[in-house]
């Protein structure tokens, strides 16, 4: 299987360090998996979340770029109703004056936050709503032409990809003509269906004649089946302190082993890491090719969060690895 694989991060803090060091293991992650051969490292929107140091999208996209030489950096995305367009193409037309042909655009149509958070972004109730998703996409769109009076988007224009953990953004992104990225890792019950509907819904243009499809896929790759398991329980335990309404950072695997958890919660914590690829190098490359092969998406994003960020540095080497990204 030959295939780009690319890095979505969220830039994960773990218990007992800060936001600026979440900051400065992603610039480490980003410069690594350049030299590795990844394609893409994008950045998702989080807020209000002790665990999530990449609220500003923008800013560290920039940051990323600037400090790497190749590889391509967007959003994973920017979700769209907590902004205003215009705002949203001034950034990304900067960024693509300052690093030409690098910088991608994934908008997501949830704001991604509870209400009050996303009041707090946009200082507007009436922005809330995610059913003129649509609308939004195509004035963001118009303010990159050549003609637009929005400086600098004007002219420096950025590839926009929609992202979707359901069908709406699936048949949006088939009907413009767009890429699509299906948010496998968190909603994988509704892959197959959304990506078929993306494919029966694409609608070709000059600037992409084919449908372009990626998942994100979470993975943890280790030397031994045991050992990835370990590694990738704190994240499936902060999960479950998010769906419980206790975002928090990410937990210690000694913690995660420790926790006291119910009949329910063991089940939420075996559905969390069964859709994820975890294990040994051998075990990671059969999920992974299984994977791609039922899905048939042209790319893989991957995610992977670890508490030490020498473990996540780990995998990525091991990933790499196993598809001679690098050759």
């Amino acid at each position: 299987m030959s295939i780009p694989f690319s890095v979505l991060d969220l830039a994960p803090v773990a218990s007992g360090s800060t936001s600026a060091d979440a900051l400065r293991n992603t610039l480490e992650l980003a410069r690594r998996t350049e030299k590795l051969g990844f394609h893409r490292y994008w950045l998702a929107e989080h807020h209000t979340m002790p665990g999530i140091a990449s609220s500003a999208t923008a800013v560290l996209i920039g940051q990323v770029a600037a400090a790497t030489e190749r590889i391509r950096v967007g959003s994973g995305g920017v979700m769209l109703p907590n902004h205003a367009p215009m705002v949203v193409a001034e950034q990304f037309g900067t960024l693509q004056a300052l690093h030409p042909g690098r910088i991608d655009l994934g908008l997501g149509r949830a704001p991604g936050t509870d209400q009050a958070t996303a009041r707090a972004l946009r200082r507007s109730p009436d922005a809330l709503s995610v059913d003129d998703f649509p609308e939004q996409v195509m004035e963001l769109r118009g303010y990159f032409e050549e003609q637009s009076t929005v400086t600098p988007a004007a002219g420096n224009g950025v590839p926009i990809w929609l992202l979707g953990s359901s069908g709406y953004s699936a048949r949006l992104a088939g009907l413009l003509g767009l890429p699509f990225a299906f948010a496998h890792h968190f909603s994988s019950q509704h892959t197959l269906p959304a990506l078929r509907l993306y494919r029966e819904s694409f609608r070709p243009t000059e600037a992409m004649p084919e449908p372009y499809s990626m998942i994100g896929v979470a993975v943890t790759a280790a030397d031994t089946d045991e050992r990835a398991r370990e590694l990738a329980r704190p994240q499936a335990l902060a999960f479950l302190r998010l769906r419980q309404g206790r975002p928090g950072k990410t937990p210690t695997p000694e913690e995660a082993a420790a926790y006291p958890y119910s009949a329910i919660e063991q089940q939420i914590i075996a559905d969390r890491l069964g859709d994820q690829v975890i294990g040994s190098p051998e075990t990671v490359r059969a999920g992974l090719d299984a994977l791609v092969e039922r899905t048939g998406v042209q790319e893989v994003m991957v995610v992977t969060s670890t508490f030490d960020p020498a473990d996540r540095l780990r995998s990525y080497d091991i990933l790499a690895g196993l598809y001679d990204l690098g050759a």
